[in-house]
């Protein structure tokens, strides 16, 4: 007799938030990947207690579409009956009678808690609902052991342990678009906008808001402002008018409170901002309220929800009942299991310590990227008011800032974040426009020349600008002029070069690097912070710039698949950009649950499309007119150097004999983006001031020792994302270990198994793997038939 499969429920509660009906789909298909048969709990765990209708069992297609959709599509409301235990005795006994002993959840802190606390007496209430005739002993033999598995979906990202919880950057780029409208209309009538944005017991929302907008003061509950919190944001604000800034924005989250505990709402922000004898601006409140948790997911959200459904699949598969509840989380890149409670609790210390008013506690249990952007949002803010961070003369540098390869969004953030803090410190920062083909070129111009110095009321208003304010060239020194960059560098007296750019950037610091035995005043550290779409920089996992693109992109498939789902029977070839690295297809694919991804990493063979090309006759041979039921393929420019997009789609119509139909479509420069994500502006911040305080560790005039500069790998680094940790990278050692010249980007591929997941969620069957060219002589010598494979 076969052994009944076993059956995985899924189900989503407390508030809703972006990006869980990701989760929902990616639990389906990968349950029924494994061979389980998935259910979902309707209307959370209203729907465990109620039974009946509430718990479905799912099939592959019932889930189709779910990834542009906002909100959570099975629902989720509060349930009074679930807190006491006559409630979840209810709730076991329908799990036990549909057969399921496994539950994924997702929600709060709260959500999770109760979960822990249902799998705790699963036990107890078995007995219960046998002692009490409800259930026998051979219906609850199978299900002794309840195994449960936590998602964080939650727009407020409250969580100790993990980087990100489900929603969290949705509503942060929700948040952003809002104050990047009411700035246009508060710098026309010159006035000043208290913006309140949720958070009661966390400031992640307003905190990352502020960083992103370039915002002139932010309330948070972690940090309270000192007693004379009126003082310090009069002479801020002041100051900034002072440089002669027209908007003023001040941003609040719900729980803002003093040093004292005392509530400070918008009102009382907006008294002191309007007092006659004070500051006297025109002052208006905001508050965005629920707009907060509306609309569809952004790109970063669905890989997040996408990659944590499939992780949560196999944690509650490989559970055993001595193994403790565990939630999944996110370190920087990494997608980890955490004990549930150990989380549960260190989040509910950071609302104790805030209640007994113990605030650098409450700071010291949010996670390093929460303090480092603390610490950033306040050097660039209080600029020029905090005499204490300001150095001496003899340790003031003249660095020069330059943009180098394709522009990318978050470039012009991490200038403007670089720039304050050089300003903050006594740093002199210049800008080189136009890369180094405008150093060379132009850098003597009248009356304006490429080198020139910042402005800052103007450098200020890029927090939100895409592309790059001081241009940027894909020119090389070397095409330049490696002796003529030399001599400039001298000429102009730079202390030390920051770099910001694609793979052009990180070749160029690579030739400065290698002509320092030749050119002397080439022995200044210079520092590269990644920003490309293509995320192809050796030395991280994430560029700037990335983000945004693949926001873009999966916004526009979303536009395209609605068509081929209005049609019906079409499928899509999409052309991404990604140069020879197909990052961008493999995440754009998880975001817009793609069929079928092709990457130059592994290229493209005739058998593959024959393979893919049989599997899209067989869907669309069984598809009886359900709705969603368009298709996607997602290609990548450089995939193949025969089989584009186009050709592609002209393959797949021509195989399809007019049983469906076939479209190719290029987004192109459109990836690049306008508006930069709210991520990559956050990342951009927090990079960019640690590429200053890395530069700034060697001091002015390293010239004048360039044997200690020369024989310091650390002197040419490049910053990056690596697992859970900020890290600078020797170019060195990159250079010679970590970097496939010919191919344009590193080695390894930390995203490619991401790939895997895309197949398995998009039903794609297993296809025949492409062969590898032969290169070189071996190329050669098999052409002449002088070689046997």
């Amino acid at each position: 007799m076969a052994t009944a499969k076993k059956k995985v429920a899924v189900m989503t509660s407390g508030g809703d938030s972006p990006g869980m009906n990701a989760v929902v789909r990616a639990v389906v298909r990968m349950a029924i990947h494994v061979g389980c048969d998935p259910y979902c709990v309707y209307e959370g765990y209203e729907g465990l207690v109620q039974g009946g209708n509430f718990i479905r069992k799912m099939e592959w297609n019932d889930v189709r579409g779910y990834l542009s959709e906002g909100g959570t599509l099975i629902g989720t409301a509060r349930c009074m009956a679930f807190y006491e235990r006559p409630g979840r005795l209810t709730a076991a006994k329908h799990l036990i009678l549909n057969g399921i002993d496994a539950l994924i959840i997702c929600g709060g802190d709260g959500s999770l808690t109760g979960a822990d606390k249902f799998r705790a007496e699963w036990p107890s209430l078995l007995e219960e609902l046998v002692s009490t005739g409800q259930l026998d002993a051979k219906q609850i033999e199978p299900y002794r052991f309840l195994n449960i598995v936590g998602l964080v979906g939650s727009i407020d990202n409250d969580l100790s342990g993990t980087d990100a919880t489900i929603g969290a950057y949705s509503a942060l780029a929700r948040i952003c678009e809002m104050v990047d409208y009411i700035e246009a209309t508060a710098s026309s009538h010159s006035r000043a906008f208290v913006i309140e944005v949720m958070g009661r017991h966390c400031g992640w929302l307003a905190l990352m808001a502020g960083v992103a907008t370039g915002a002139d003061f932010i309330f948070i509950p972690e940090k309270p402002r000192e007693d004379n919190w009126k003082e310090e944001m009069r002479q801020v604000i002041q100051k900034h008018r002072d440089w002669g800034k027209r908007k003023t924005i001040v941003i609040i989250a719900e729980g803002a409170l003093d040093r004292h505990g005392n509530k400070i709402t918008p009102e009382m922000v907006k008294d002191l901002l309007a007092d006659k004898q004070g500051l006297a601006l025109d002052t208006r409140i905001t508050t965005l309220g629920h707009v907060q948790r509306g609309g569809t997911a952004v790109a970063y959200d669905r890989m997040l929800a996408t990659l944590q459904g499939v992780e949560a699949v196999k944690a509650v598969l490989e559970a055993t009942p001595e193994t403790e509840t565990c939630v999944i989380a996110i370190n920087e890149n990494k997608i980890v299991r955490k004990p549930l409670m150990a989380a549960v609790r260190e989040t509910k210390m950071v609302a104790t310590a805030i209640e007994a008013q113990e605030f650098d506690k409450a700071m010291s249990l949010r996670d390093t990227e929460f303090s480092d952007q603390y610490k950033s949002y306040m050097m660039t803010t209080a600029m020029g008011l905090d005499q204490n961070i300001h150095l001496e003369d003899s340790k003031k540098m003249k660095i020069g800032f330059v943009n180098v390869g394709a522009p990318a969004g978050g470039m012009n953030a991490a200038i403007r974040a670089g720039v304050a803090y050089c300003q903050s410190r006594g740093h002199e920062p210049i800008a080189i426009h136009n890369g180094f083909a405008g150093f060379a070129r132009h850098h003597g111009d009248k009356p304006l020349g490429a080198v020139r110095k910042f402005d800052w009321l103007e450098v200020d208003g890029w927090a939100s600008k895409g592309g790059s304010e001081i241009g940027t060239n894909r020119e090389l020194p070397e095409e330049s002029g490696m002796e003529l960059i030399a001599q400039l560098i001298e000429k102009y007296e730079f202390d030390a070069l920051f770099l910001i750019g694609g793979f052009e950037a990180f070749h160029s610091i690579s030739q400065l690097r290698k002509a320092r035995t030749k050119y002397p005043s080439l022995s200044i550290p210079m520092v590269l912070l990644p920003a490309t779409i293509s995320n192809n920089v050796p030395g991280t996992e994430y560029s700037l710039g990335s983000d945004t693109c693949l926001n873009e992109l999966v916004a526009y498939c979303d536009k395209i698949k609605q068509s081929a789902s209005a049609t019906r029977r079409r499928v899509f070839v999409i052309e991404t950009q990604g140069g020879r690295s197909g990052y961008v297809a493999v995440l754009g694919g998880l975001g817009v649950g793609a069929s079928a991804v092709y990457i130059p990493e592994e290229g493209i063979s005739l058998e593959m499309l024959n393979a893919d090309v049989k599997h899209l006759k067989e869907v669309f041979r069984k598809d009886r007119g359900q709705s969603r039921a368009g298709r996607l393929i997602l290609v990548n420019e450089k995939a193949s150097k025969v089989f584009s997009a186009k050709l592609i789609a002209d393959i797949i119509r021509e195989e399809a004999h007019d049983r469906f139909e076939s479209r190719d479509s290029i987004p192109g420069h459109v990836q690049q983006g306008g508006v930069p994500s709210a991520m990559d502006r956050c990342r951009a911040v927090r990079l960019a001031i640690k590429c200053i305080q890395h530069l700034e560790t060697y001091g002015p005039k390293p010239q004048s020792n360039t044997e200690k500069v020369n024989n310091d790998p650390l002197s040419t680094a490049v910053i990056g994302i690596q697992g859970a940790d900020v890290v600078f990278s020797p170019m060195v050692e990159l250079e010679e270990g970590g970097t496939d010249w010919k191919n344009r980007r590193p080695t390894m591929a930390h995203w490619l198994h991401n790939k895997e997941v895309v197949d398995i969620l998009g039903g794609r069957p297993d296809y025949p793997q492409p062969e590898k060219s032969l290169v070189g002589l071996m190329a050669k010598d098999a052409k002449r038939g002088l070689i046997q494979e």
